[in-house]
């Protein structure tokens, strides 16, 4: 009597990911994520227009109203101009970070982003490599910002524009972490315009964004804690002190706290198996 060996009964070796497939695979999300970039020009276009409008109109609304002090990092007194050009540079890192989570709820809708999460490498590599290439976006995004600031005079000492670069990494990685875990939690494309305007708008201006924190404290204790609890506020003062070629180390540090519990919760949230992503699929 004979047995019948059939493919099931073979255990197939497991798959071993080296260095190239790992580098292939960033390199081929990164491109991805470039070309759907060049492909929308508005985006580009929306991502300027929405600081600069801040910038030009108002800021010089508030010039003379808001007053800034002399004040870390700044060694004088400054234009408001001054002032808020980090909080924009943020806030398009903000908004890049929703779009990028935006852009992975429709991918999972079509299915694209299924057959990426089902590829043999991890799937925090597989979130980290989309989360660099939305961040390598928004940094173009905001030295343009940056660029197109030299006419309202916002001038940073030249080193400023390589030290921020780290700051600038940093604190987008942290924002599309942020998205990242957001769009795990959201079901439907259509309800992401209200997590949007329920998540941006508080984070902006509960922020250091628009005006000293020195301000808010003065007119409200309790919204000042809730601008020092706020993960924008520390970015903000990130590319704030880094522009100048300084660190805050507790902005510093906060970053890095809120980046790693997004990141981990983003990727629980990943898991088919016990995220929440897994847990809908079931239930649908």
């Amino acid at each position: 009597m004979t047995s019948t060996v059939t493919d099931a009964d073979v255990a197939l070796p497991p798959v071993r990911m080296r260095a190239q497939h790992y580098a292939r695979c960033l390199q081929g999300i990164v491109w991805r994520e470039w070309l759907r970039f060049l492909g929308q020009r508005g985006r580009f276009l929306s991502a300027l227009v929405r600081p600069l409008v801040w910038l030009g109109i108002f800021a010089a609304g508030f010039r003379f109203t808001l007053g800034v002090s002399i004040m870390p990092p700044y060694e004088t007194y400054i234009p408001y101009e001054i002032y808020v050009a980090p909080g924009l540079a943020a806030m398009i890192q903000l908004f890049n970070g929703m779009q990028s989570s935006l852009s992975m709820v429709y991918d999972r809708e079509v299915g694209s982003m299924r057959v990426l999460l089902t590829s043999p490498l991890p799937r925090w590599y597989l979130l980290n490599s989309k989360l660099l290439a939305g961040v390598a976006v928004s940094v173009l995004q905001v030295y343009a910002f940056l660029a197109i600031a030299l006419l309202w005079e916002v001038e940073p000492p030249w080193w400023g524009y390589i030290t921020v670069l780290p700051a600038l990494m940093l604190a987008g990685m942290m924002l599309g972490a942020l998205g990242l875990l957001l769009s795990s939690t959201i079901r439907q494309l259509e309800n992401f315009a209200g997590v949007m305007n329920f998540v941006i708008f508080p984070m902006f201006f509960a922020s250091s964004a628009l005006y000293p924190l020195w301000r808010v404290r003065d007119a409200s204790l309790w919204l000042w804690y809730a601008c020092e609890v706020n993960p924008f506020t520390h970015a903000v003062e990130l590319i704030r002190f880094a522009l100048y070629g300084r660190v805050s180390w507790v902005s510093t540090l906060v970053v890095l706290g809120y980046l790693v519990v997004f990141l981990v919760l983003a990727v629980w949230g990943y898991d088919p198996a016990r995220g929440l992503v897994g847990r809908r699929g079931g239930a649908e």
